[in-house]
C-alpha cells in the first residue's frame, strides 16, 4: 500500500471516529453526524480496503478508486439527505463491487461457494464481496421504501440500522484473512468443523437479522448465542491451527473483541425485552456493543489487509494490542459522553492508526525472516 493510500485511510478512519462523537458540539436534531460516522468507516474505508484487497496490486486501481469516491458521494448524500442520488449511487458501486469479484473468482455465478473443494477461506472472501453488493442493491429499495413510497412499514427497518449492514462484509473477509491463516485440514472433522462455521455464521447473521425486523424475542436470543458459539470454535480453530505469523496476536484480540460484541449483544437482547425497558439506561451498553463490533473487531481485520503486502509490522506489538483495547473499550464508549474523554479517544485511535499502518521495527524484520519459513513448512504440508 502506498503512503498516499495509508494517510488517506488514516484520515478517512479518524475521522468516522470523530463524527461519532460531534454530538457534543452540533446537536443531533440540527445535523445528526451518526450516519456520517458508519459510513465513513464501513462502506468507504471496509468497502474500498475490500477491493483493495481482492485485486492485490501494490496501488489502488481504478475500481478502488472509483468506488472509494462514489462511496463518498453516497456517505455525504444519505447524511445531507439528498436522497435522490442516494438511489443511483449503490446501484454504480454494486457494479464495480460485481465486476472485481467476477475477475478475481473467474465466475459470476458462485458456485464455488456450494463446494467441498474451495477453501473456506475463499468462500468467505467470496461471501464478503456478495453481501457488499447484494447490500448496494437492496439500498435503493429500502431508502425509496422508507424516503417515498412506504410499501413495508416495520418499526426496526430503518435506514441507519440497514446502513449498520455494511460492516458484515468487513467480518467476513476478515474470517477470510483468519481461515487462510490456518494450516490444512488434516482430519475430516477439522473440515466440517470449518464448513459448519462458514455456514453457521453467514446464515446466521441474515436470519438475526429478520428476527430483529419481526422483533421476536427468544429466536434472537437462539440465533445470537448461536453466532456466540459459532466465534468461539473459530477462537479454537485459529489458535490451535494457526500458522504462526505476526498477524496471529492481532487478529485473535480482534475474535477476542468479537466475542465481547457477541455477549453485549446477547445482554442488550435480553434488556429490550424486558420489564420496563428504558431506551436511555441502555445507551450505554448499546455505544459499547457499537464501538467494539466496529473500531474493535472490524478494526482487526481492515489493519491486516492494510499492510498484507508490506510486512514487518508491529501487530505483534503488546503495546499496539493493549493500546487498542483501552481506546475501543473503555475511551470510546466513555467519550460518547463526556466531551473531554472523546477528545482523548480520538487522538488516541490516530495514533493506533499510525502505529498500525505506518509503523516497521527491526524486531519485526527478525521475526518476520523467522516466521516465512514457518509459513513455507505449514504451506507445504
Amino acid at each position: 500500500m502506498s503512503n498516499t493510500f495509508k494517510t488517506t485511510t488514516l484520515i478517512l478512519l479518524s475521522t468516522a471516529l470523530a463524527c461519532g462523537f460531534l454530538h457534543h458540539i452540533i446537536p443531533p436534531a440540527e445535523l445528526n453526524f451518526e450516519r456520517l460516522h458508519i459510513f465513513l468507516f464501513n462502506l468507504c474505508g471496509g468497502g474500498t480496503l475490500l477491493i483493495y484487497f481482492t485485486e492485490d496490486k501494490k496501488q489502488l486501481s481504478i475500481h478502488g478508486k472509483l468506488f472509494f469516491a462514489g462511496a463518498l458521494a453516497f456517505a455525504l448524500c444519505a447524511f445531507m439527505h439528498w436522497y435522490v442520488p442516494t438511489l443511483i449511487l449503490p446501484l454504480l458501486l454494486a457494479v464495480i463491487t460485481e465486476r472485481v469479484r467476477v475477475l478475481h473468482f473467474g465466475r459470476c455465478i458462485p458456485t464455488e461457494i456450494f463446494t467441498r473443494t474451495e477453501s473456506v477461506s475463499r468462500k468467505f472472501h467470496q461471501a464478503s464481496l456478495l453481501c457488499l453488493s447484494f447490500g448496494l442493491i437492496l439500498s435503493s429499495p429500502v431508502i425509496l421504501n422508507a424516503v417515498y413510497m412506504h410499501w413495508i412499514d416495520l418499526k426496526k427497518l430503518t435506514l441507519d440500522t440497514f446502513f449498520l449492514g455494511f460492516s458484515f462484509p468487513i467480518s467476513l473477509i476478515s474470517m477470510s484473512i483468519i481461515f487462510s491463516l490456518m494450516r490444512r485440514a488434516d482430519n475430516s472433522l477439522h473440515k466440517v468443523l470449518k464448513e459448519t462455521v462458514f455456514w453457521v455464521i453467514n446464515l446466521g447473521v441474515i436470519i438475526f437479522f429478520g428476527f430483529i425486523l419481526a422483533e421476536v424475542f427468544i429466536p434472537q436470543v437462539i440465533i445470537a448465542s448461536t453466532l456466540f458459539l459459532a466465534v468461539g470454535l473459530v477462537l479454537y480453530l485459529y489458535k490451535s491451527h494457526g500458522i504462526p505469523s505476526q498477524q496471529k496476536a492481532f487478529l485473535t484480540s480482534g475474535l477476542i473483541f468479537l466475542l465481547s460484541t457477541s455477549v453485549t449483544g446477547i445482554l442488550y437482547i435480553l434488556l429490550e425485552f424486558s420489564t420496563g425497558y428504558d431506551p436511555q439506561q441502555a445507551l450505554p451498553l448499546l455505544r459499547l456493543h457499537a464501538f467494539t463490533a466496529l473500531y474493535g473487531w472490524n478494526l482487526s481485520g481492515l489493519a491486516v489487509i492494510t499492510r498484507h503486502d508490506d510486512f514487518p509490522i508491529q501487530l505483534h506489538s503488546e503495546k499496539s494490542i493493549s493500546l487498542h483495547w483501552l481506546t475501543v473499550l473503555i475511551l470510546c464508549p466513555l467519550g460518547y459522553f463526556f466531551p473531554l474523554v472523546a477528545v482523548a479517544a480520538v487522538i488516541s485511535y490516530t495514533l493506533l492508526l499510525y502505529n498500525l499502518l505506518f509503523r516497521v521495527g527491526v524486531v519485526d524484520r527478525e521475526v518476520t525472516k523467522a516466521e516465512s519459513e514457518l509459513l513455507k513448512v505449514a504451506t507445504n504440508n
